[in-house]
């Protein structure tokens, strides 16, 4: 339809007699005289309507979904956040675990001793005064730790405090090739100087060259004069291998460290020195040698041979 004066004129006639139906529809109320016109417009148009409803749910009922989706997008992934914070929260209690396993170990080898300990955990491995194996603790003068003192863990000797800050301290370990310290031989009292020798088993000089020894002895350390820089009766090693004996001064001998001194974490450093020596006493208990199953003999008599027939009342 073209745009002229007709035109408007009988748009704005509509649209006044579109508000006056509606006027008189709202002041009717039930009574409405349009009342029976719209149930007819109803009639036709209600099917038309429920089959635009029908085509259009399809569309609702996917945002529906996508929205529900989105809320279960967030709830995976909070629970895998939960999982994850649950995993960590198991792995430091294995971690936890660990530590007081080997503090409970250090305590009894402390205790076994008569040791006055200062607890630490290693922080970090090497230091800047070039030595090859060494550890930083987080124990340092505030803490009562000077030069030159023992540290030990829960299988044994770990070395030796060579400088100390104010909150840390740096211990050279007994496996490094710059560390020696005095050893004595459970029950036999031989002396002898162990030496580190990186990852390989501690080189042992034994003062007497005739010195009966065999593999599996047990070495402590020996101690020093005040006590500084070894205690006595701290665990080393256990012999692994004899050199011949060739008719030398000393004789050599390679110790096992009870110590793994790739994974130190919780160390003691004995603040306090024994009373006296402890000698073996820290030592582990050895297992006890199982006893021999007692043998038990079954001896078989064999039956008497069977009588002839006469024997059984019976004749030929």
């Amino acid at each position: 339809m073209r745009d002229t004066r007709e035109s408007r004129l009988l748009l704005v006639l509509l649209i006044a007699i579109a508000f006056a139906l509606i006027t008189v529809d709202i002041r009717g109320g039930e009574d409405s005289p349009v009342d029976g016109a719209r149930q007819a417009a109803a009639t036709v148009f209600g099917p038309v309507e429920n089959g635009v409803s029908g085509a259009v749910d399809p569309i609702g009922n996917a945002i529906s979904a996508v929205r529900d989706s989105g809320k279960r997008h967030d709830r995976i992934g909070q629970l895998e956040r939960e999982n994850a914070a649950l995993k960590a929260k198991l792995g430091s209690d294995d971690r936890n675990r660990s530590k007081i396993r080997q503090l409970d170990t250090m305590l009894k080898t402390a205790g076994a001793g008569q040791y006055g300990i200062k607890g630490a955990q290693v922080i970090a491995i090497g230091s800047a005064q070039g030595f090859s194996w060494t550890v930083t603790i987080d124990a340092g003068a505030d803490d009562g730790v000077k030069r030159d003192m023992t540290v030990l863990n829960g299988d044994g000797l770990v070395g030796r405090v060579t400088t100390v800050g104010p909150d840390t301290a740096t211990v050279l370990l007994a496996n490094d090739p710059d560390f020696t310290v005095g050893t004595r031989m459970e029950k036999t009292d031989e002396l002898g100087f162990a030496s580190g020798q990186g990852d390989r088993p501690l080189r042992v000089q034994l003062l007497n060259g005739k010195a009966k020894v065999k593999k599996g002895d047990r070495l402590v350390t020996f101690g020093s004069q005040a006590d500084k820089p070894f205690v006595p009766g701290v665990p080393v090693g256990k012999v692994v291998r004899v050199d011949p004996s060739g008719g030398d001064l000393t004789r050599t001998v390679y110790v096992q460290p009870y110590v793994g001194f790739t994974k130190l974490d919780i160390v003691g450093i004995v603040v306090q020195a024994p009373r006296s020596d402890p000698r073996d006493e820290v030592l582990p208990a050895k297992p006890a040698k199982p006893k021999p199953a007692p043998t038990v003999t079954v001896t078989v008599t064999p039956s008497a041979p069977a009588g002839n027939a006469a024997d059984n009342g019976y004749e030929q």
